[in-house]
């Protein structure tokens, strides 16, 4: 089987832990050039240390995906770096769900700036890149939350949703404008990651983490999709793959 993932240039953000570290870790293996950005520079910096070790290509930068600017230099560094870009996974996302009751209205415009905005931010710095050379691969992290309604995450669901149609709108206008960009969307389950830190709400902290302790997987088992799409020949997509424990009845 061919490697369409070695010498790609992906940049990823929301790299410092979970999906982010893992499809790091696990791209890179495969030859590909990571270029990492999240708010934590130290835990970056070991990310690429370890994966320089095992023989990897990554650079890093910090990076907060609601800043245009910061999402600009990320890219340009893939550029000064690696001499191109092919690909970028909009990872970065925040969750503190609960209900609209609670009235969390900063939680509310948090959640619209990092899980909405930082994906405008992204596309917006990658696009004319992709569609002068006439190629790219944009990969979107949204939730199973994006597809279903569930109590408890109306404005995390509605950021998800937001991405959802995002992307296959995107996907659309690229095959109508001959720019053969590549879209992806990932819907994940319950997938251990650092999200559960960002919920304050008591009572939906404690179900959220029964959920997660109950049914949650390890963030490589979406790294290992975000590969299976890379590795497509470049006239296919595969444009969504919802993704999660076999045991959970999401």
């Amino acid at each position: 089987m061919t490697n369409n993932i070695k010498d790609k240039v992906v940049i990823i953000t929301g790299a410092s832990s979970g999906i982010g570290e893992a499809t790091a870790k696990l791209l890179a293996a495969k030859g590909a050039k990571v270029v990492l950005g999240a708010r934590r520079e130290d835990k970056l910096k070991a990310i690429a240390d370890n994966i320089a070790k095992a023989g990897g290509q990554a650079v890093y930068q910090a990076l907060d995906v609601t800043r245009q600017d910061d999402n600009d230099a990320i890219v340009k560094l893939a550029k000064d770096s690696f001499g191109k870009v092919d690909a970028i996974l909009l990872n970065a996302g925040i969750m503190p769900v609960s209900n609209v009751s609670a009235l969390k209205t900063s939680e509310w415009k948090q959640m619209v700036d990092v899980n909405i905005n930082g994906v405008l931010n992204g596309v917006a710095a990658v696009m004319p890149i992709f569609t002068a050379q006439k190629s790219g691969h944009i990969l979107a992290v949204s939730s199973v939350a994006g597809i279903k309604a569930y109590p408890g995450t109306a404005v995390y669901g509605g950021t998800k949703w937001f991405v959802r149609d995002f992307m296959e709108c995107l996907r659309m206008e690229s095959a109508m404008e001959g720019t053969n960009i590549r879209t992806v969307t990932l819907y994940p389950a319950a997938i251990n990651t650092e999200l559960l830190t960002t919920i304050t709400d008591e009572g939906a902290a404690q179900g959220m983490a029964g959920i997660y302790t109950a049914f949650g997987i390890a963030p490589d088992r979406i790294a290992q999709v975000v590969a299976f799409a890379f590795d497509l020949p470049e006239d296919t997509t595969v444009n969504e793959f919802t993704v999660g424990p076999a045991k959970q009845p999401w």
